[in-house]
């Protein structure tokens, strides 16, 4: 990790702007959230790449100022891929002296074994680190567990789910597991990743690849980022719009039976007409029958109407 002292005036403005600005949008989403709580024990999951170096650094620097008391434990998962360096995350976590765990669990074998070379490893990779973290979160009394999901994730994996699951789903900043025992947050969630890709440059924290999924050129989540960075360059903005319509859904405007019920949908007969209609407080059609098929002028019709009153929106 590099010292300050080695960055020139302007990177060392730059690293402090950035780190305010993660450290803005880290606290908004917390509060947002409630992912944290006066008491809570919450166990940070450090990968060793850049997101999750970034949310313990950020993580680190706002419970210095938290209004509320919680606890950091940081928990690594040796998976014991070959050339892992098993020093690296030891000797930068006894620098900044927060209590950890290195976990050691042999999943690498067990993907390699099961999953055919050439095909994705990240779904089976990620239960088995997900069963592994949620049982060591119960062994230490962790209240909350911490991931270094971005909010370029979150929108990534929506775009996923609809084009090769055809599922509106995302990643939700907060999320109880299956079985009701864990909560998952996700303090990253309003976090831009070329944000987080710049401070952890400018911070030189010690990178550690994945041997697993990064080799894999044929990924389907590479070919969504590609597509939202296309969509980031021609059109600046987009992706924020994107994410600011994930937080204003409307069942009620969508295809989802079981997000809005509209089998039940109805008129109700007794309500006076307001709202999107042109003519709302007209009197009744009483210049015409309306029952007869024909042309019908509204516009000249309405002229030969006294109008009682005005519909105001």
């Amino acid at each position: 990790m590099s010292d300050v002292s080695e960055l020139d005036r302007k990177q060392v403005t730059r690293l402090n702007k950035l780190q305010k600005r993660l450290r803005r949008e880290m606290g908004s989403a917390i509060a947002d959230y409630n992912m944290i709580e006066a008491g809570d024990r919450v166990m940070v999951c450090l990968s060793g790449g850049k997101d999750s170096y970034t949310m313990l650094d950020i993580l680190v620097n706002l419970q210095q100022r938290a209004p509320v008391d919680f606890e950091i434990v940081v928990v690594n998962l040796d998976q014991k891929q070959p050339g892992f360096p098993e020093d690296v995350l030891p000797a930068y976590l006894d620098s900044l002296n927060v209590p950890y765990h290195i976990l050691e669990k042999d999943t690498y074998s067990i993907v390699k074994d099961k999953i055919p070379e050439g095909k994705t490893t990240c779904s089976l990779c990620s239960r088995l680190r997900r069963g592994t973290l949620y049982g060591f979160a119960h062994r230490i009394g962790a209240t909350k567990i911490a991931l270094g999901h971005h909010r370029d994730d979150i929108i990534e994996t929506l775009f996923l789910n609809m084009f090769y699951g055809g599922k509106m789903k995302a990643m939700p900043p907060k999320l109880l597991s299956d079985d009701g025992a864990n909560v998952v947050i996700r303090p990253l969630a309003y976090c831009r990743e070329k944000d987080i890709s710049e401070y952890a440059k400018l911070k030189d924290f010690p990178i550690i690849p994945c041997n697993l999924c990064g080799s894999q050129e044929n990924l389907k989540r590479k070919e969504v980022k590609e597509l939202l960075k296309s969509w980031d360059k021609q059109f600046p903005g987009r992706i924020e719009t994107i994410f600011t319509a994930m937080q204003n859904t409307a069942p009620s405007q969508g295809v989802d039976r079981e997000a809005f019920d509209f089998v039940s949908l109805k008129k109700d007969p007794t309500v006076t007409m307001k709202g999107d209609v042109a003519e709302a407080d007209l009197p009744a059609f009483d210049f015409m029958d309306v029952s007869n098929s024909g042309h019908i002028d509204l516009d000249t019709a309405a002229k030969r109407i006294d109008v009682v009153e005005v519909f105001q929106p």
